[in-house]
């Protein structure tokens, strides 16, 4: 069995993740309503998770997957350029990031789902089965 990659975190942002999670954006309400509860494809999905210097809004280890959903406050330039870091963070870490935006959630739900759902059928494609592997 392959051991589960590490990830670091600062433990003084749990408690901000805490007060995210208990003030959601109605975006990101409706997103965690399609993501909890291993709804989507049997992933476990967190809210909020604290990874290294940062809070992802959704996030899946086995799939190494954050998800983030952006408000209006996203299209400022120095919010933006923090969003580009913040991403590059993650990849470093080998994490992919599908960002949307809140009209997207809010408007579309079902084309976000999809390109939800169409990561998690390629990355499916591309992982070797453990019980195929050394065969």
């Amino acid at each position: 069995m392959q051991k589960r990659k590490i990830i670091p975190y600062y433990p003084n942002l749990k408690e901000l993740a805490r007060q995210l999670r208990n003030n959601s954006t109605k975006a990101e309400i409706i997103l965690w309503q399609k993501l909890k509860g291993k709804q989507m494809y049997g992933y476990d999905f967190h809210r909020q998770k604290p990874i290294d210097n940062y809070i992802i809004d959704f996030f899946c280890h086995e799939l190494m997957l954050g998800i983030e959903v952006d408000g209006y406050s996203h299209q400022i330039i120095e919010v933006f350029n923090k969003d580009v870091k913040k991403e590059g963070v993650m990849n470093m870490l080998g994490i992919h990031i599908l960002r949307f935006s809140d009209e997207q959630v809010l408007k579309d739900t079902d084309n976000v789902i999809r390109a939800i759902e169409w990561y998690i059928a390629n990355f499916e494609e591309h992982t070797p089965d453990p019980s195929q592997e050394g065969s």
